[in-house]
């Protein structure tokens, strides 16, 4: 008899992009309900990650100050506990920092 369990997953990421990759892999890989998906500052602080990518780099080769980089983001999802395994492999290829289930 399988297990129909649920569990929280935590992954935290240095930059918006690769939170923002690591959830298109949870729904379009994983089939994952976007409503199960959490994004929000592992820190008290506001941050739009702890390094800059993508949009934060200034066309002038500066990187952009309007948006904080203050601390990593953290991304989690209610998942199967039978999807613990494929799903943590997933978001460290997706460029999670840390991985942990609840």
């Amino acid at each position: 008899m399988a297990d129909d369990s649920t569990t929280t997953i935590r992954a935290t990421f240095a930059t918006r992009a690769a939170a923002e990759l690591a959830i298109e892999h949870l729904v379009q890989q994983h089939g994952i309900s976007r409503p199960d998906i959490f994004v929000q500052s592992a820190t008290d602080d506001n941050t739009a990650g702890s390094r800059p990518s993508g949009g934060d780099a200034s066309h002038e080769g500066g990187v952009r100050d309007d948006a904080a980089l203050g601390g990593e983001i953290e991304v989690s999802a209610d998942i199967a506990q039978s999807q613990i395994a494929v799903v943590q492999r997933s978001l460290g290829e997706a460029g999670a920092i840390r991985v942990t289930g609840r």
